[in-house]
């Protein structure tokens, strides 16, 4: 397939510099592999000259074998008043052996005179002489306009002057880059279109999200005729970040019916989002368009009722399409519909008199503190509950936490707990760091003779917000559980003035869960 627009993504490059990411070599490796298993055209795998890091990832990605994209070693046109041969940057970017170099130069007047202290001319010759050197040596070459938005704004003739010395010198692909993130999608429009009546050579976009326009810019590029699109996966980049290609990607394939990438890959998506954001050491943004867990979810009644008429009536397209699946949010805002679609989901046979039955309460509930929106698993268990058939894996009779301090032994925490398992009455009693550990492993001693499988579910994280404050240490809290069981994960909630009871419940509920699921398999 023959793309409409080629994807360049400088994930590696650019995204590594927003503020909390630092990717070792192992990690712009291992990303660079599922850039390309996805197809992007072109991988920006960083500055060699800058640090030894991209020096080492330049030398080890020649061994990956990659399939699709070209590698791209980016770094800065000669410095002024000297040559190609002595320039020690053009010469650190053709060792890296890329097989396309991406050079950027200055288009605007203000960063020649004031941030490179030479002269307009000396400039226009620093970029024909690197884009030459390069072409002499056999690279494709991209050159990236620097700042070419505002140096259009500021003196036009000098923008266009600095892409025709690179357009006469051989670049295959000239990118215009609205580096400080300040243009607008009619402004890029209108200065692309006049590139393209002054030059033939085929026209790129690299834009940033200062001021929320990134994606929308890259759109109205391609519109205006770039064929050629930068972006990171995510967003991630500099200050607020760079044009993100979860988004740009899908919008030209899905929404504007350029051709992209083969169809299937598209589906990958939302798992490659997540994949780098692993990697990043950042949480998923679940509200990105497209790949985040809140770009498919219902929470109004209205919403949820329309959607099991008619799965088009609130959504721009199949979620399917990019990897990412519907979900049906619970919360006190909920009509019936969210939970009659939710009790499908979970093989459960709900009546609309037992859908109402569970909506009144979730809603005294959330009054009390309870928030369900994030808790899916407490939502689960509730709706089994509700079955006429269910019995419960197990059902507390007592409990007990006592904390106390010793002199020369410290804080002391213990729990007992009595649990009916069937016909069973088991008591056990735990130590822990504090009470809510200690109550959780007595819990778990408890039912680990009954449920040895326990032993693979781990919590994974423990929340707690307080919802009054000025009420001081009277306020009810919130305690939000994550577990996990291998790939799955699930989220319980509880709430009360009493920090331990808002544990149990959520603790209990998350248990629950998983045997309720270790049942199923």
């Amino acid at each position: 397939m023959t793309p409409d627009v080629f994807i360049y993504d400088t994930t590696l490059r650019d995204g590594s510099q927003r503020e909390g990411i630092s990717y070792s070599v192992e990690d712009k490796l291992k990303l660079a592999q599922q850039l390309d298993a996805f197809g992007v055209h072109y991988i920006e795998g960083g500055w060699p000259g800058s640090n030894p890091k991209d020096a080492a990832f330049f030398e080890r990605v020649k061994s990956l074998g990659l399939k699709h994209a070209k590698i791209a070693a980016f770094g800065s046109t000669l410095r002024k008043n000297t040559e190609p041969e002595d320039d020690s940057n053009l010469q650190t970017l053709l060792a890296a052996e890329t097989p396309v170099i991406t050079l950027f130069g200055k288009s605007w007047d203000l960063q020649v005179t004031d941030v490179l202290v030479t002269t307009l001319e000396e400039n226009l010759a620093m970029i024909q002489k690197s884009v030459a050197f390069m072409k002499a040596h056999g690279r494709e070459v991209v050159y990236d306009a620097e700042h070419f938005f505002d140096g259009y704004r500021a003196n036009p003739g000098y923008a266009l002057a600095t892409l025709r010395a690179a357009a006469e010198a051989g670049a295959d692909v000239l990118v215009l880059c609205d580096t400080n993130g300040g243009t607008l999608p009619w402004e890029i429009e209108d200065a692309i279109r006049a590139v393209r009546a002054e030059l033939s050579t085929p026209i790129g976009i690299h834009t940033h999200e200062d001021s929320g326009c990134a994606v929308a810019n890259a759109l109205a590029a391609v519109r205006a005729g770039a064929v050629h699109v930068q972006g990171t996966i995510n967003g991630y980049g500099e200050r607020v970040g760079n044009a993100n290609l979860c988004s740009i990607i899908p919008d030209l394939q899905l929404r504007m019916g350029k051709a992209v990438l083969p169809r299937e890959n598209l589906a990958r998506l939302t798992e490659l989002s997540r994949y780098v954001a692993e990697v990043a050491n950042l949480p998923p943004e679940k509200h990105l368009p497209y790949v985040g867990s809140s770009a498919f979810a219902h929470k109004g009644g209205v919403h949820a009722a329309a959607m099991l008429r008619n799965p088009a009536s609130y959504q721009i397209i199949d979620p399917a399409l990019v990897g990412n699946q519907r979900r049906t949010v619970i919360s006190e805002l909920s009509g019936r519909g969210n939970l009659l679609e939710r009790s499908q989901k979970l093989g459960l046979d709900c009546s609309g008199e037992q859908a109402g039955e569970m909506l009144n309460q979730i809603k005294e509930l959330e009054a009390q503190g309870f928030s369900f929106e994030s808790a899916e698993g407490s939502v689960d268990v509730m709706m089994h509950r509700l079955q006429p058939a269910y019995e419960p894996p197990f059902e507390l009779i007592d409990f007990v936490v006592m904390v106390e301090h010793r002199q020369g032994r410290g804080i002391l925490t213990d729990a007992m707990v009595k649990v009916r398992v069937g016909e069973q009455v088991i008591h056990t009693a735990a130590e822990g760091m504090g009470p809510v550990s200690a109550l959780d492993t007595a819990l778990r001693k408890a039912l680990r003779e009954v449920y040895p499988d326990l032993d693979e579910v781990r919590l994974d994280d423990y929340k707690v917000r307080i919802l009054d404050s000025e009420t001081g240490t009277d306020a009810v809290v919130r305690v939000l559980i994550d577990t996990k069981d291998g790939a799955r994960r699930w989220s319980t909630v509880g709430a009360s003035p009493n920090i331990i009871e808002a544990s149990w419940r959520a603790m209990s509920d998350s248990l629950e869960y998983a045997l309720l699921n270790l049942n199923k398999n």
